[in-house]
């Protein structure tokens, strides 16, 4: 039988959402979400408004080895791009290895079909944010991350990222601290709302 009320309210998932924060990566603990957890996470990240159905993003997902292997990739573009100093550079390598898991989110854009490509990247950011909502409802900590290393040549080209794409962010996820994560002031509603069309 066809049921009616196919998006029932939910209010925990509301309170979920108005209560997430992000946990710094530095913070997280170990071990973080095993496998059949971040296919959760990740399958969360696909269902999203999507329009055209051109699922314009793809996940690669760092665990272990492969985080410290990006640490040094990220070592050697401090110094290659930015003439950073070995000593800095050494220190940056733990970006990568701050949380128990990584995910790069790589915005992979349709140019061949007549879907604005602003409307693509909206798919890609909801993405995102799905999969931190996602690992918020299954008790994971997640931080979403850019900077430097979202555009660096040497970072895209190690990992693979093609021409046309370009990486969306980096999301780490892990156990929670034993400590509360800090909240941040939030914007004023009334700031940024209007109701009805400007007089």
């Amino acid at each position: 039988m066809f049921e009616k009320n196919f998006n029932p309210g939910n209010a925990a998932t509301y309170d979920l959402l108005m209560r997430r924060r992000s946990v710094k990566a530095k913070d997280m603990k170990y071990p973080g979400p095993d496998k059949k957890a971040m296919e959760k996470i990740l399958a969360a990240g696909m269902r999203v408004p999507d329009h055209g159905k051109l699922a314009p993003w793809r996940f690669l997902v760092l665990e272990g080895d492969d985080r410290t292997q990006l640490g040094e990739l990220i070592a050697t573009g401090l110094v290659a791009e930015n003439e950073t100093s070995e000593k800095v550079a050494e220190k940056m390598k733990s970006y990568a290895t701050q949380g128990p898991v990584l995910v790069v989110a790589i915005h992979c854009p349709n140019h061949d079909c007549a879907i604005p490509l602003w409307e693509q990247q909206l798919s890609i950011g909801a993405a995102c944010q799905n999969m931190l909502v996602a690992a918020t409802a299954l008790g994971y900590a997640s931080q979403w991350l850019t900077g430097w290393a979202s555009y660096s040549p040497t970072i895209t080209n190690g990992l693979g990222v093609k021409d046309n794409e370009r990486i969306a962010g980096f999301l780490f996820f892990g156990d929670h601290a034993e400590r509360e994560p800090s909240e941040r002031p939030r914007p004023e509603f009334h700031k940024h709302v209007q109701w009805g069309f400007s007089k």
